[in-house]
């Protein structure tokens, strides 16, 4: 098992983020969604535990059947998904990803992230007490605004560098902004990866971080490219946008899925545990292809760039 640990500043505070968190989710996940493919919420309901206190319990499906490679498919159930669990207690949450048991026989691969938020420049040590921590870990800076993300993943809007909030009036980031900024928060994100299939453990394991580091610099990113849609918006705003955004993702998928609940009333609770493994993943220097936006294909009208509260009323009630 590898573990690192990552810590990615923002300029915002925690309070502001719990709010842009999933605000930011919830509009890539349809962005990224087209029939039969995407993201799809099974559940996002209250969840108590007896240590963090009250949360929010979310399981999403992402389904990947024609991205995946052309060996994997020869392989694979013509239905396909990761299983993604997490259990939000903010500002500390945990994320586990596993594959379904209509997988159950690609190799054991498992992914384990615990966050927690607070305000500072990234300058707290031993943040997690966790055995998860076999020993020294490394720890790993992340900057938004001048570390590489892949060529296909770039937007130029959503680049801090010369991204410019016209509600905050926070940006653009300048070289060395995570010592002088103000409002500055960090998301520390203590991540562990499992491959356990010998030879190919220290590979597969190292590539699989590489992919995700460029998940957290992409989604941080956007969080904050995207502030002025979400910034002044309440919880119950955000919460009323995450469930109108994820039944309209799972329309646009085409899957019949359970009601999304995301009251604060309580619910049963949810297993409190990390799944065991997930999808192994492809080796090569690039991402999976499965992980790969399309190329050439032209985005869906179902799929806008922002998608809002009005917008998603307006369309309610002309149907």
């Amino acid at each position: 098992m590898l573990v690192k640990e990552y810590r990615i500043c923002m300029p915002l505070t925690t309070e502001e983020y719990r709010v842009g968190q999933l605000y930011t989710i919830s509009k890539h996940s349809h962005q990224e969604s087209e029939k039969g493919e995407g993201v799809e919420v099974v559940k996002n309901e209250p969840h108590e535990d007896p240590v963090h206190g009250p949360g929010q319990f979310t399981e999403k499906r992402v389904h990947l059947s024609s991205k995946l490679p052309s060996w994997a498919r020869a392989v694979t159930p013509r239905i396909f998904y990761i299983t993604e669990k997490a259990w939000n207690y903010y500002p500390y949450t945990i994320t586990a990803d596993s594959h379904s048991l209509q997988c159950s026989f690609l190799p054991k691969f498992s992914i384990y992230i615990e966050t927690k938020y607070e305000d500072n420049c990234g300058d707290s040590e031993n943040i997690f007490h966790s055995d998860k921590i076999l020993g020294d870990h490394e720890v790993s800076f992340l900057d938004i605004a001048f570390d590489e993300i892949p060529e296909r993943y770039y937007r130029s809007l959503e680049d801090p560098r010369f991204f410019s909030s016209a509600k905050t009036g926070r940006g653009p980031l300048q070289e060395g902004w995570r010592q002088h900024t103000k409002p500055i928060m960090c998301s520390y994100k203590l991540v562990s990866v499992k491959f356990e299939v010998w030879g190919l453990q220290t590979r597969v394991e190292q590539f699989v971080h590489k992919v995700i580091r460029d998940i957290l610099l992409i989604g941080h990113r956007q969080a904050f490219a995207w502030v002025d849609e979400w910034c002044g918006m309440t919880m119950e705003e955000v919460r009323r946008y995450e469930q109108e955004t994820q039944e309209a993702t799972n329309e646009l998928i085409g899957l019949v899925a359970p009601a999304i609940s995301v009251s604060e009333v309580g619910q049963p609770t949810a297993t409190h545990s990390a799944p065991a493994s997930a999808p192994s993943t492809p080796l090569s220097d690039e991402a999976p292809e499965f992980l790969a936006p399309p190329k050439t294909r032209p985005r869906k009208k179902s799929a806008p760039e922002t998608l809002t509260l009005p917008a998603l009323r307006e369309r309610a009630g002309a149907e």
